[in-house]
């Protein structure tokens, strides 16, 4: 008979045991029990912050559609666990379900603790651990103005994070004396506080909340113990974690003094028969509050299952995250508790940078670090600190920045032992890497899908990156960056040069850096490059070879050889003399009309010989190329703002037309678009744009690097509070350092993910003009403007572009595409159609 395990708790812990049990050669000889008590499947609690940004929880769900029923896993959701009867070895839920256990998988998680204060339980006051909790406090939050979160730890700082997404006033109020009190030193909170600040977001340290009381201005008021007060209508507790123990201490369960399961280094309870992981279990006076030394419980659990041999001995801590944009990393110990450890600080005020490491008395180990405003030793810092690496002779060289273009010995893939630990998360060692890099994995997608690394929280995958490529290298591999076989050059390096030295032709360019005749890639790539820098034209003799198909012939080319036509509606504003013209247009020439995702009116199954007549007739209305069929900006989506609606902040319709006209034309690696909404409630859907503005009381939020698409991904907040001025400031800056650095057909996302600091590095960039290269980015873009013409009307003025759109070289007749009415339009015949002779010629349809 198979022995029946039952696990409590289906959060992010219990949910990675699951796993790495049918993971396991035994999980056949196992029945599967699990008891969930909030309403939905295992989510991902690290990026619930990104509820707030547009992430849904179906977008956090860590369970893969069928995972419990093909594993035949009974899973009871809503139903918690009230009883453990370990003498018959049961447990009964309160629905009523009462299941026998051969194991017992305590896996219950933590409770946010909220401080014993007079009237915390008022409306508005609020904790943030659950997606119900994210729920009550986005819909306070519609409602109100100003949020406090209470706790200036890492949980409480990412809250702060969430009300300011939702365009709250946000405070945070920390009792300790300084931010992150337990990861980081007096000098790191401190840059920490200002950077935050920084951002508009209030920061109150040494502050004790008494009570809280009606607000007179504010559904609540705060009063501390120095007599100030805070008005708030939403107070966020975030001010720690409690071990959910209640059960274990039911069922007699030996608890520490301060809650907690006890539990061995096999994580067994004082039951042989009940083991505890994760956030409920306390192991040597320890609470694990992350998930990594929580699965590697869990992992401990399971081999024994297996029955092999396991012990856990402790996690390291060590943590780094960006909390609201602001890098942070602490590593072992940041506060030096050892007396007679020594120090090293370094701290650059005007790049606000603080660093420092703690290491032994002989100055030959590393005991910890931190780092605020630019973590990238994290990991190379991380690795010398657990595998007890000896430090070079000067132990500040770790940190003070590396200005004579060596590097350090340290520093490395090849210095790090096999047995290093590169994610923690799935505790995937630099040996497991070099295995799956000799088993045929050759990109970190391979190494992800064959060892789980950089899956988790993320923070190992440019540590995955580089073992990878090391180990690649060494095997003859050749890690290659060129464009291709004709350019032994990036596409950023030949926008350089094509730059510097004025380069307009690719004749001359591949004569002068490449080599051959080109290819599709370079040449498109290179046409690009000639229309960003120099708004080149697509149908000049010389560009022709270097478009693809739509941009050669100005419209996007359908399966059925037709082409369809967009003309530009800036901010999707639109007369009703313009509207009767596109009615007469279709229907002069028998085209299908339909209004797309970007509030543009499309017009489908244009003839190749009807191209220009149609761009005449539209450009005579005061229509303009909509640019659909280039790498360039699309559309600029936009609400009624406002204008119209009654909750509209400001006017997002003439925001979105002065987008769209300023950036029309502009030519990019990948398409752009852009979407202005005039309040919160974000009807155009700017946080899925490029480029994404959102109106507050205070100014515009300014978001980007978001997309739809196969892989969407939500845009980030890069501005708040923003003037007109300071929005297209940043923007042209932005959509500049994007086009001059970014790889061919790299959407904006990608491009943000992969530049090194990511969000953080561009806002220095382009908000703080780190490089100093914003007027010149400034510059560019106004050149780019002022020499903006449209396609459409360019072509039908110049005879000689327009003798291309014919479908035949010798004869003017059109080719012979068939069609199908239906629901009062064309839409191209299919073969059944033909077969069944219901298609017909465009000239057959009344």
């Amino acid at each position: 008979m198979k022995q029946h395990i039952v696990v409590i708790g289906n959060g992010m812990v219990g949910h990675s045991f699951l796993e790495k049990l049918i993971a396991s050669e035994v999980f056949g000889n196992f029945e599967v029990t699990v008891f969930g008590e909030e309403p939905r499947k295992a989510y991902d609690r690290v990026y619930l912050s990104s509820y707030f940004s547009g992430k849904t929880a179906e977008d956090l769900s860590l369970v893969k559609p069928g995972f419990y029923e093909e594993n035949d896993i009974q899973l009871y959701l809503q139903d918690k666990v009230i009883d453990i009867d370990r003498t018959q070895k049961t447990i009964t839920s309160e629905s009523g379900q009462k299941v026998s256990y051969d194991k017992l998988i305590l896996a219950a998680g933590s409770y946010p603790f909220v401080p014993p204060i007079t009237g915390n339980d008022r409306d508005g006051c609020l904790v943030y651990r659950t997606i119900e909790d994210l729920e009550a406090i986005k819909s306070a939050a519609a409602n109100g103005k100003t949020g406090v979160v209470v706790g200036g730890g890492l949980l409480g700082l990412e809250a702060a994070k969430a009300l300011k997404d939702l365009g709250l006033d946000t405070h945070v109020v920390e009792f300790a004396p300084r931010l992150m009190p337990v990861q980081l030193d007096e000098g790191g909170a401190g840059l920490l506080k200002r950077k935050i600040e920084n951002l508009g977001v209030h920061v109150h340290v040494s502050k004790a909340t008494q009570e809280i009381i009606e607000g007179e201005k504010c559904l609540n008021k705060m009063v501390f113990s120095d007599g100030e007060s805070l008005e708030t209508d939403i107070v966020l507790f975030s001010a720690g974690i409690r071990p959910r123990d209640d059960l274990a201490r039911q069922a007699e369960l030996a608890i520490g003094p301060r809650g907690g399961v006890e539990i061995n280094d096999q994580c067994l309870t004082s039951d042989p028969n009940i083991y505890a992981i994760g956030e409920c279990a306390l192991h040597n006076g320890m609470i694990y509050g992350l998930v990594a030394p929580g699965y590697a419980m869990a992992q401990a659990v399971v081999d024994q299952l297996n029955l092999t041999p396991a012990n856990f001995e402790g996690a390291d801590m060590s943590t780094k995250l960006k909390l609201m944009g602001v890098d942070v990393g602490s590593i072992g110990d940041p506060h030096g508790n050892d007396e007679s450890a020594l120090s090293y600080v370094y701290e650059n005020g005007p790049e606000e940078v603080y660093k420092k490491i703690v290491v032994s008395s002989d100055g030959q180990k590393l005991l910890g670090a931190v780092l605020v405003g630019d973590a990238e030793d994290f990991s190379n810092l991380l690795q010398i600190m657990l595998n007890d690496m000896t430090l070079p002779e000067h132990p500040d060289s770790l940190i003070l920045p590396n200005r004579d273009g060596q590097s350090s010995d340290l520093f490395g893939p090849d210095a790090l032992p096999e047995t290093a630990q590169i994610c923690s998360c799935y505790d995937v060692s630099k040996g497991d890497i070099i295995q799956a890099a000799e088993a045929g994995c050759c990109t970190v997608s391979d190494v992800k899908a064959s060892t789980q690394a950089g899956t988790g929280c993320g923070g190992c995958v440019q540590l995955v990156t580089n073992v990878l490529n090391n180990e690649l290298e060494k095997r003859g591999v050749e890690v290659n960056t060129d464009l291709c076989e004709h350019f032994s050059h990036t596409r950023q390096e030949l926008f350089h040069i094509c730059q510097v030295e004025g380069i307009k032709t690719f004749e001359n360019l591949i004569q002068k850096h490449g080599r051959g005749h080109g290819c599709d890639i370079c040449k498109q790539t290179t046409g690009n490059i000639f229309a960003s820098l120099w708004n080149s034209y697509a149908l000049e003799p010389d560009k022709i070879p270097l478009q693809d198909t739509n941009d050669n012939y100005l419209g996007n080319m359908q399966k059925d050889g037709t082409y369809s036509v967009i003309p530009r509606v800036p901010g999707g504003e639109i007369t009703p003399q313009k509207l009767i013209v596109l009615g007469q247009v279709a229907t002069k020439y028998k085209l299908y009309t339909k209004v797309n995702g970007g509030q543009r009116i499309v017009l489908f199954g244009a003839q190749m010989n009807d191209l220009p007549a149609i761009w005449k007739e539209l450009i005579d209305a005061g229509f303009e190329s909509g640019q659909a069929y280039a790498k360039a900006l699309r559309t600029v989506k936009s609400c009624v703002g406002s204008t119209w609606c009654r909750y509209g902040l400001d006017d997002s319709v003439t925001m979105a037309i002065d987008m769209e006209n300023r950036y029309k034309g502009l030519r990019s690696p990948h398409k752009i678009k852009m979407g202005v909404s005039g309040c919160t409630r974000e009807c155009a859907e700017a946080q899925a744009k490029d480029i994404g503005l959102i109106s507050t009381e205070e100014g515009w939020n300014l978001y980007v690097c978001g997309n739809g698409g196969m892989k969407p991904r939500h845009a980030d907040l890069f501005a708040t509070k923003l003037t007109q001025e300071e929005v297209f400031r940043y923007v042209d800056r932005l959509l500049m350092f994007y086009i001059k650095t970014a790889d061919r057909l790299q959407r904006t996302a990608s491009w943000m993910d992969n530049l090194e600091g990511g969000l953080s590095y561009l806002q220095e960039v382009v908000i703080q003009d780190s490089l100093g290269i914003g007027e010149s980015l400034e510059d560019q873009m106004k050149r780019l403007r002022e020499t903006y013409e449209c396609d459409w009307k360019r072509a039908i003025e110049t005879p000689s572009f327009t003798k291309r759109f014919r479908s035949f070289v010798n004869v003017d007749d059109k080719a012979e595409q068939l069609f199908v009415q239906e629901r009062g339009q064309i839409r191209p015949a299919t073969e059944q159609d033909k077969l069944n002779g219901i298609a017909v010629q465009v000239k057959e349809i009344a």
